[in-house]
């Protein structure tokens, strides 16, 4: 799950801390991430969670300390705020637990001010859980990498293929009529073969597509990633297969980079720079909170106090936000930001990109360009670019 992070470039910088951090992060979330539990039921060989196989359980008292939060932030009007359910396995708390922890949230989601979303591996689903889902209004996103080869790294904890069950809950998600997107990790084997990739995706039912490239986070840092020139050829032939089959279901990565050139072309684009990045809090089982990746969370990480901001337990998330920018690594990340924008030819599209990337390639929130910028932000414009040549050259 991958927000677009934008910010303004006309903003000059200012010493005030607090105003600082206004001027590039917004106070009001559009989305709250909460992480149920840990532990999930597969063993993915690329999954960055480092607790994956510790079996924690969100106490009801904490979704009823966001749930109170939310309805604080949200008291002013404006936009649903998305309650998105994710890392590990959701799904995997059981049914009864997963609705006491909805239940806090059902006022609010009556009256219009949040919408829940769930990232799941789909192995768990099944009528019953398509009756739970369907009658709380929650948004499904699939993880499935492609066909049965491409999806092979998906695995049990005794190292079982995870494909055939993946596709039982698609099926159940099909035949209870709930739509859900699906979200794919691309690793350097179905970097070459996009068309395969995105035809089986296509199939499957799904209402959009996403494609995380492979890259290193958390404790996934042992694959290579793929380099800029194969990340280039990616996105162009997916630019290809998109043009081709206009029925197919949309590309995430695609619809961004088309709003983006959208607003270029009709005189928008400031609404584009003026929009700040979201501060994206993560609640995990215990209540503690993590700003601007959710990556982040459950990372052992001494120097920044494991990028812990606050409890929501002992505070409500306006208060913990209210004091974000004096948050050593949220300081950080403006300072990258600020590196990004005097820096990089591609800022005025990525608009600095990711904060966790950048932790996890470097050590620090102040570098700039990662594998995430090259093979997701810089391959992306460089193909679509290189396409635009071809087409006027024709």
């Amino acid at each position: 799950m991958r927000p677009a992070p934008t910010t303004s470039a006309a903003r000059p910088p200012t010493p005030d801390p607090k105003a600082r951090y206004l001027s590039w992060i917004t106070d009001r979330p559009r989305q709250v991430v909460l992480q149920p539990t840990t532990f999930c039921n597969l063993d993915c060989s690329y999954c960055y969670l480092p607790g994956r196989g510790v079996k924690t359980t969100m106490p009801l008292q904490v979704a009823e300390a966001v749930a109170r939060s939310v309805a604080e932030l949200t008291a002013a009007g404006g936009p649903p705020v998305r309650i998105i359910w994710h890392a590990g396995e959701p799904l995997a708390l059981g049914r009864t637990r997963f609705a006491q922890l909805l239940a806090p949230f059902e006022p609010l989601r009556a009256e219009g001010r949040v919408q829940h979303a769930v990232q799941t591996n789909a192995t768990l689903i099944n009528r019953r859980w398509c009756d739970l889902l369907a009658a709380h209004g929650v948004r499904v996103g699939v993880s499935i990498d492609g066909p049965r080869a491409l999806n092979a790294r998906r695995v049990d904890r005794t190292g079982r293929p995870a494909f055939d069950r993946i596709l039982r809950g698609i099926n159940a998600l099909r035949e209870h009529g709930l739509p859900f997107s699906v979200i794919s990790v691309v690793s350097r084997e179905s970097l070459h073969a996009p068309e395969a990739l995105l035809d089986y995706l296509a199939a499957l039912g799904c209402r959009s597509i996403g494609l995380n490239i492979e890259e290193h986070e958390g404790v996934n840092t042992s694959r290579a990633v793929p380099d800029l020139t194969d990340s280039i050829d990616f996105w162009a032939r997916v630019l290809a297969w998109s043009h081709n089959r206009p029925d197919t279901p949309p590309v995430r990565e695609l619809d961004r980079l088309g709003a983006y050139l959208r607003m270029v072309r009709d005189g928008t684009r400031p609404q584009w720079e003026d929009a700040r990045h979201d501060p994206i809090p993560t609640v995990a089982a215990s209540g503690d909170v993590v700003l601007l990746s959710p990556e982040l969370a459950d990372t052992p990480a001494p120097d920044y106090d494991d990028f812990r901001a606050g409890n929501v337990l002992q505070q409500p998330l306006a208060a913990i936000l209210a004091d974000a920018h004096r948050l050593r690594y949220v300081e950080e990340f403006l300072t990258g930001l600020d590196n990004c924008r005097t820096g990089c030819e591609f800022y005025d599209f990525c608009r600095g990109s990711q904060a966790g990337n950048r932790y996890f390639e470097h050590g620090t929130f102040t570098a700039t360009e990662t594998a995430y910028c090259r093979a997701t932000e810089q391959a992306l414009v460089t193909a679509a670019a290189n396409t635009t040549r071809k087409d006027t050259a024709a």
